[in-house]
This record gives C-alpha cells, sequence and structure tokens, in this order.
C-alpha cells in the first residue's frame, strides 16, 4: 500500500485487507518490531468532528513508530476561514508526508485526496468509518478466529460503521446482518457493492427489520450510538424508532452461546446496549478500542515505511 490513500475499506483488496490485519496482530504481539517503521515522517492529523480514540489511537501509533504527529482541529486552520478542502491538501503536502482527516461527506475527503500529494487516510467521514473496521475484524479475528463463514450481526443505524463493516466482513467471508428500522437502512449503493464482493469471497450481505432474527446464532454482535456525530437534533426522535434496537440480555441469548459483543464507542448504556451487556464477560469493547492503535499502525506503515 505504500503511497495510497485509504478512503474506504472498499479501496483495499482482499488479500490486502488480510495482509493489513496480519500486520496489526504482528504489531500488537511485538510492539518493538514496528519501532522505528515510521522514523522521521510527519502526519497532518486534522479533526473537524471531536475525537477521543480516534486522535489518540493516531498520535501515538505515530509517536511509538519514530513519527512526528501534527494535531489540528478545523478551527485552528483556514478552513474554518473558507480556504479550499483541495488547497488546504496542496498546502499540506509540502510540509507532511501522510494527511488523517476526520471531516463530513465523502465528497470532501476525495477532494483532500484527489489534491494532496501524499497519502490521505479516512478517520472517519459521514460515509465510513474504515479504520474503525479494521479494528473490528482484527478484534473479531482475536477472540474468533477467521470471519469467513461466520455471521456478524450489526443491530442498529445504517450508518458509516455499519458501511465500512460490512464491506471488510463480506470481504473477509463472513455472512453480515444488518438489522434496521425503517428508512434507517445502509446506504442501497453500499450494499449492493457488498453483494458483489461477496459473491467472490463465500460472504453474504443481509438487511432486515428484524433485531431478533438477525441476532440468531449469530457469532458477533455489534451496535453503534442511535445518533451519529451531527445528528444530535435527531437523538430524542430516534430513541422512539430505535427501541426495539437495543442489544441486552435477550438480543445476546439469541446468539451463539460464545458470541462476542462490540461496540465502537462511545457508549450510551441504556440506549442502544445495556450495561450488563458491555460490561459483561462477552463484551470485548475494551480489545476492541486498543486495537484502534495496533490497525492503524499496521496500516500507516504499509502506506509510509521504506
Amino acid at each position: 500500500m505504500k503511497g495510497r490513500d485509504l478512503l474506504s475499506i472498499d479501496d483495499l483488496a482482499p488479500e490486502e485487507l488480510r495482509s493489513l490485519l496480519a500486520d496489526a496482530r504482528a504489531v500488537k504481539s511485538d510492539p518493538a518490531s514496528f519501532g522505528d517503521r515510521l522514523h522521521g515522517a510527519r502526519v497532518a492529523l486534522i479533526f473537524e468532528k471531536p475525537s477521543t480514540r480516534t486522535r489518540v489511537s493516531f498520535e501515538s501509533a505515530v509517536v511509538s513508530m519514530g513519527g512526528h504527529a501534527i494535531v489540528l482541529r478545523g478551527d485552528e486552520l483556514q478552513l474554518g476561514r473558507g480556504e479550499t478542502i483541495e488547497d488546504t491538501g496542496k498546502v499540506l503536502s509540502r510540509y507532511v508526508d501522510a494527511i488523517v482527516i476526520r471531516t463530513f461527506g465523502q465528497d470532501r475527503l476525495e477532494a483532500l485526496a484527489q489534491a494532496a500529494e501524499v497519502p490521505v487516510v479516512n478517520a472517519l467521514s459521514d460515509q465510513e468509518h474504515p479504520c474503525q473496521a479494521l479494528a473490528d475484524l482484527q478484534t473479531i479475528i482475536e477472540h474468533r478466529g477467521d470471519p469467513a463463514g461466520k455471521v456478524i450481526t450489526y443491530i442498529g443505524d445504517g450508518n458509516n460503521v455499519a458501511h465500512s463493516l460490512m464491506l471488510g466482513g463480506v470481504m473477509l467471508g463472513a455472512h453480515v446482518r444488518v438489522a434496521t428500522p425503517a428508512e434507517y437502512e445502509p446506504v442501497e449503493t453500499v450494499v449492493m457493492r457488498c453483494e458483489q464482493i461477496a459473491r467472490g469471497t463465500g460472504g453474504s450481505i443481509e438487511v432486515t427489520h428484524d433485531p431478533h432474527r438477525a441476532a440468531d446464532g449469530a457469532t458477533v454482535l455489534y451496535t453503534d450510538v442511535w445518533a451519529s456525530m451531527g445528528q444530535e437534533a435527531e437523538a430524542e426522535e430516534k430513541k422512539k424508532v430505535f427501541t426495539d434496537y437495543r442489544i441486552d440480555s435477550a438480543i445476546l441469548a439469541r446468539a451463539a452461546s460464545d458470541a462476542i459483543v462490540l461496540h465502537c464507542l462511545p457508549a450510551h448504556r441504556g440506549e442502544e446496549i445495556s450495561a450488563e451487556v458491555i460490561d459483561g464477560p462477552q463484551s470485548v469493547v475494551w480489545d476492541e478500542a486498543e486495537n484502534r492503535m495496533h490497525a492503524q499502525k499496521a496500516l500507516l506503515a504499509q502506506i509510509l515505511a521504506d
């Protein structure tokens, strides 16, 4: 992946995804072996949306591999005063070796990548969250082995996290089920792309409005907040619509007896997930959060290392 962008999980071929995940496991088991992979590299980390895990995990990843992280909020840049995203990309390309950005529309991300002369990584857009999916898949492999043939069930809003999980899951040959309320389904073009990928990998994609059936026999149960960043005004209405789309003990009981539970965090206990589940023995969300750093180390090393 030397010199390449990662704007979507779909930018990867299945074998490239498996290579990244293998490197993520390697760096987690032996961090010292990646200790100088980014020697002297400068990585701009731009956050136009709030961040905890993404910011700290990327900054830690860069620094621990011998690079220099330059963290910038959107309101600290001339972007906040009307400079175009394209001009920002052109200028930053003269100063840094890569740009990681958390932004809004996928078109904005693509415009930055088109103008920049250095690799651009999507740290979250309204369309996708590919770095989260890398950590999710790493966690699944750690706890339940190869996802091929296994059922990964996502319950909740058909959002950016769902899109990347769907794409990554079918790339690895998993059977991905997504249960959402009507009118909150994943984007149809993403579903269609998952169907296309699945035909070549042996996986499958299913979108349903029945969370109970989606959970039946699942190896993995996954959820996210009902109202994503920028949707705060919709939060109260979504609480009413999504009442039946909560991962609780009843839903967990329908999954496989050894099922694991994932959540990309931050979590709202009592809304999309119950406290007894996220804090229970089948929850691996803290490993999942840690794996953000390891997966992103692997990604940056492949993109930037000589």
